[in-house]
């Protein structure tokens, strides 16, 4: 019967073309390789390399062998892999989490989600990517992250055939204004009493300028654009001196500028869900699994407090 421990010598020595190649690559002295093929030749009953004065060819036993050899070796690597994966995430004491998040939420719920993950499992390393919408979910289909978490809104929604998604919050639009502004005083307001508003809006086609535009339209006006934009503290910026007012999603202005005032919109413009996704295909890992529930957890108490 073959040792299977004598293939990998076999197919180094084939690969590399030399015994001396092939100890250096494994790690052992030549002559410990050699030893190790003849063994082997003598469990095949049969030459398996041709020793030439510069290196060795297979004979067309040792490259049939060497051909199973290969094969064998990687499923060997691919045991020893999930092996040590088994090992790694057992008991939630070891590993490494990816997860993939965005700017408004990464500020807003990320902060409270990493303190409390990290203090129930300290020796699970989080590697936490903040991204835009694109970029999160190439990263879910490459691996690169085993879950994250994504935004849609009714007019544009995450394929639920690509992701298993689990919704966390509604996360609603919001008017910011001035604090001198006259709304500023107001809790809420609507649409309507907005017709003659200068706007504060995203750059480059961001999605609230989507939401501004249907909000506008539903309410019987187009809105007048003012400035646009790179980020929600621009936005903000701005509307602090009264170049405008904006609309923003709730978590975008979870600490607003002191300057600056939040209204509500009620049902008047269109609401986004934050969801968290990850692979239907693959396994999930526990940690990948505490950080769900975590997630959700935090997010309902968040809804709560809102």
């Amino acid at each position: 019967m073959l040792d299977v421990r004598r293939l990998a010598p076999l197919a180094a020595v084939l690969d590399a073309g030399s015994m001396t190649a092939a100890a250096e690559q494994l790690g052992y002295s030549p002559s410990a390789v050699s030893q190790q093929l003849r063994r082997l030749e003598a469990e095949a009953g049969q030459p398996l390399v041709q020793r030439l004065a510069r290196g060795v060819l297979p004979t067309e036993a040792g490259a049939v062998l060497a051909g199973h050899a290969r094969h064998v070796l990687r499923r060997l690597e691919a045991a020893e892999a999930a092996e040590a994966d088994l090992a790694e995430l057992a008991g939630l004491r070891r590993g490494t989490l990816a997860i993939g998040t965005f700017p408004t939420i990464a500020s807003a719920l990320m902060p409270q989600v990493v303190s409390r993950f990290r203090r129930q499992y300290p020796d699970i390393r989080l590697d936490v990517r903040s991204a835009r919408y694109d970029e999160l979910i190439a990263m879910l289909e490459s691996g690169r992250v085993g879950i994250s978490l994504l935004w849609d809104y009714a007019w544009q929604r995450v394929d639920a055939a690509q992701f298993s998604l689990t919704p966390l919050l509604d996360d609603p639009t919001v008017l910011v204004v001035s604090e001198d502004h006259r709304l500023a005083r107001r809790r809420t307001t609507s649409m309507t009493e907005l017709a003659d508003e200068d706007w504060v809006v995203r750059a480059h086609d961001h999605p609230v300028a989507e939401v501004l535009e249907r909000s506008c339209r539903a309410a019987g006006f187009s809105p007048r654009i003012a400035f646009e934009a790179n980020d929600y503290q621009e936005a903000q910026a701005m509307v602090s001196v009264g170049l405008g007012v904006a609309l923003a999603p709730r978590t975008a202005v979870t600490t607003p500028r002191p300057d600056v005032r939040v209204l509500g919109l009620g049902r008047e413009a269109p609401s986004r869900r934050v969801l968290l996704a990850h692979r239907p295909d693959r396994l999930r890992a526990p940690a990948e699994l505490a950080m769900h529930q975590m997630l959700v957890d935090v997010a309902r108490e968040y809804q709560t407090r809102a």
